[in-house]
């Protein structure tokens, strides 16, 4: 445990790519083997599930600490994370442990059958032998909240240099529905052959195009498809199964019955990459409608009749049972559409490409997405292989302008982490007569110095308090960006809005100036 703490601090005190990977590597040549495959687990975001609720362990550390509840609740708030607020407030250590990193994770999963009383007694104990570092990690993976700036794509550089296995290899051997406790770090990392038939390919993830489209040079290298706003996944079919999982990496396949038709539309040994999208009549429906679906534990017939979904697919990764990632993709579009075309289904819709010669004729045909429920275009380099995680050249997402709309911020909140002493999340209203009716609430879009500003203008500011909100005198506007807009009965606006977040101060801009309700009921008929 001493070991990983010691790599998590390593891993938060720094922002440099090579000292992460370097400190990933220190740590796997060192540890012990069940806690090297725990860490690999952990940093792909398999971590055990919470076994114990936060209420109680924050009343249980202020019974240690001899705290009254208040005073933590006040800690936790200024603070802003419970594990760290946990660890500050208790006593040092009676003991010191030297167990493993497996240790305290089967420690914690051991406490999911017992009763309230068993687990405070395990909890202390626990308490009792961690200090420091290692406290807090524990109270961080006791709370599920465990996150240290890794992401998949660094883990696999690192993993594939101290392992000395090709990048692309490591990244599709961690992919799939694999567990500590069922698998083993030679299985899962040095086994070259695998008896996992579900198990999906590294998803190809494009950057969003920064510069001019002419920066791409000869347009007739490229190809362009619309982006579809919808839930990335990969349809897979072998040894007659079908598999369909998202781009997080959940399976999903019961969650689309209509997906049953790809055993027969698919021969085995097919993948295909694309986007799970609600169809009818020709045209995706919003993400929206995909939401009614997602989270549900069954599909009614009634469901499955408002919302039908289809796979629009844009790639293939695997044919006749072989990777062909390799391919460029103008082979493996060719292959796609020969697909397609000979067994054509409702559920099997292929993302068309976009005829043009010029780039000001892509930009044309761009101004029109929104006519196709689209976010905008991909650009992708005809002789690209399919590779694994985010990377620049190939591959670039030139996605439309957002919505905007002018708005008043009347209630401000604290936020987390690093942000728990700024009021840095808030309430969003527009006008609807002389009222100002709340829409939506954003946290993201300002610079540091701003947030510092509206923060010092919040507590100057305030007119009431509800425990960590306050509300404030209606005097600032902000224009606020988003992707979509939707009918809501949970809002009191009637609206919702999709990635909403901050896109400038209007310090030019009157309260008495910013939108109205009428203003957005007309973008949802028009959009929604």
């Amino acid at each position: 445990m001493k070991r990983f703490a010691q790599l998590f601090t390593e891993l938060d005190q720094t922002t440099k790519t090579l000292d992460k990977i370097k400190a990933l590597v220190s740590y796997f040549e060192v540890a012990a083997t069940q806690d090297r495959i725990w860490t690999i687990a952990i940093l792909s975001h398999r971590r055990p599930r919470r076994t114990v609720s936060a209420g109680y362990l924050g009343t249980w550390a202020t019974e240690r600490a001899g705290l009254p509840m208040w005073l933590f609740e006040e800690s936790y708030s200024v603070v802003g994370d419970l594990a760290e607020t946990i660890s500050l407030v208790l006593p040092e250590p009676d003991e010191r442990s030297d167990e493993t990193l497996t240790f305290w994770i089967n420690f914690i999963k051991s406490l999911e059958p017992m009763s309230i009383e068993e687990k405070k007694e395990k909890i202390n104990w626990a308490w009792h032998r961690l200090g420091g570092v290692d406290r807090f990690v524990f109270n961080k993976l006791i709370t599920g909240g465990f996150r240290v700036g890794v992401s998949q794509q660094l883990m696999v550089k690192a993993l594939a240099k101290y392992a000395r296995v090709k990048e692309n290899v490591i990244a599709h051997r961690l992919m799939g529905n694999w567990s500590p406790e069922t698998t083993t770090y030679e299985t899962l990392v040095l086994t070259e052959d695998t008896q996992d038939i579900s198990r999906p390919y590294p998803f190809y993830l494009a950057y969003a195009l920064e510069g001019t489209v002419e920066e791409l040079g000869d347009p007739t290298e490229w190809q362009a498809e619309r982006k579809w706003d919808g839930i990335r996944g990969q349809v897979i079919v072998r040894n007659g199964e079908l598999f369909v999982w998202s781009r997080g990496e959940e399976l999903v396949t019961d969650k689309y019955p209509e997906y049953a038709a790809f055993l027969e539309l698919l021969p085995n040994g097919t993948a295909l990459d694309g986007e799970i999208l609600p169809f009818r009549d020709g045209l995706p429906l919003s993400f929206n409608h995909l939401q009614t679906r997602i989270g549900r534990k069954s599909i009614t017939s009634k469901l499955l009749q408002e919302v039908p979904v289809a796979f629009v697919a844009y790639d293939v990764l695997e044919w006749e049972g072989a990777d062909v990632r390799s391919w460029p993709l103008t082979t493996r579009r060719e292959k796609l559409e020969a697909l397609a075309a000979t067994k054509p289904h409702p559920v099997l819709q292929l993302s068309p490409t976009i005829n043009f010669s010029t780039w000001d004729q892509l930009r044309e045909a761009r101004t029109h997405s929104r006519e196709y429920r689209s976010e905008g275009i991909m650009l992708k380099r005809k002789d690209s292989i399919y590779r694994d995680g985010r990377r620049r050249g190939d591959w670039w997402k030139w996605k439309i302008d957002p919505f905007t709309i002018d708005a008043v911020m009347i209630y401000a909140m604290s936020g987390h982490g690093r942000r728990a002493n700024l009021y840095t999340d808030y309430t969003f209203a527009v006008w609807s007569g002389d009222q100002l009716v709340p829409f939506t609430k954003a946290y993201s879009g300002l610079t540091d110095e701003e947030i510092r500003e509206v923060d010092r203008w919040v507590k100057q500011n305030t007119t009431e308090r509800f425990g960590p909100v306050r509300s404030v005198k209606p005097e600032l506007v902000f224009e606020i960006a988003f992707e979509g807009i939707a009918k809501s009965t949970r809002h009191k606006s009637g609206i919702a809005l999709r990635f909403p977040r901050i896109h400038r101060w209007r310090k030019d801009k009157a309260v008495a100036e910013a939108n109205t309700l009428q203003d957005l009921q007309q973008l949802l008929n028009t959009h929604g």
